[in-house]
């Protein structure tokens, strides 16, 4: 009886990427997913067009009803596999002063942020879950101090049947920050990565592969009342291209 998730910043479609442009990186992306078979899916990065591209390249749903789009801006988004979960709410909530307001930002961040939260039932074992995806800022730690705040109170007030909580994303910082320490003491979630004991290590890496510095800011969350089977970062590339600037992260969850 396993849940899995995946989280992977997908890097925007910038023209400028040259070798490791959207065209050639998609295709590794969506064999790295389709493979894995995940129940859920979590990306950051990426405008409507990219978005839905990858989805028709994919054998899950891309819950976007909740949605308005707006051309500019850059979405987290969840995907779900139709077969183990069944979808029940969603929606978006942006990571300013005026969360309910689209495209809105606040507490000096260089672009809107925001997070995106599905309620849905593991169809295996007829458990509901409050899964949220989000993408903070990526300058400063006082703001995103203060995103994760707003992230934190407003999944309080949404999740009033106070459902298991599964939270993952890109959060731009290290598992030792201060956004970390506001999640576990609000939220009360563990991390999969350090109760395996994994050696730290960088999951953004730029297309340079594997780096002997930097930080694990890309993270999956989840209660205590998950064992954890597997989690890894997965590392393949294809002639040198990467799926994308961060290495996707996989997790294989067994609910008790």
């Amino acid at each position: 009886m396993q849940l899995k998730i995946i989280s992977a910043n997908i890097r925007f479609d910038n023209p400028q990427d040259g070798l490791h442009s959207w065209e050639n990186r998609k295709p590794i992306l969506s064999k790295i997913i389709n493979g894995f078979l995940p129940d859920i899916l979590g990306t950051q990065e990426g405008r409507e067009l990219q978005i839905k591209s990858l989805a028709d390249s994919l054998s899950l749903k891309l819950t976007e009803n909740h949605r308005q789009w707006i051309e500019d801006r850059m979405y987290p988004c969840l995907f779900i596999n139709e077969e183990q979960i069944k979808l029940h709410d969603s929606g978006d909530i942006w990571l300013s002063e005026t969360p309910m307001l689209s495209g809105s930002k606040s507490f000096n961040s260089t672009f809107p942020r925001l997070c995106t939260w599905i309620h849905v039932t593991h169809l295996v074992n007829n458990q509901d879950y409050f899964v949220v995806n989000t993408h903070l800022d990526h300058v400063h730690e006082s703001t995103r101090t203060q995103q994760i705040n707003v992230l934190t109170n407003e999944i309080a007030q949404l999740n009033i049947r106070k459902l298991p909580v599964i939270l993952m994303g890109d959060f731009n910082d290290s598992p030792t920050s201060s956004v970390r320490k506001i999640i576990t003491e609000r939220l009360h979630l563990k991390d999969p990565w350090i109760e395996l004991g994994l050696p730290e290590e960088t999951s953004h890496h730029s297309f340079k592969g594997e780096l002997t510095s930097g930080d694990r800011i890309d993270w999956i969350l989840v209660p205590e009342a998950f064992a954890v089977e597997d989690i890894h970062l997965e590392k393949k590339s294809f002639e040198n291209i990467f799926p994308s600037d961060h290495y996707p992260l996989l997790a294989t969850l067994i609910p008790r």
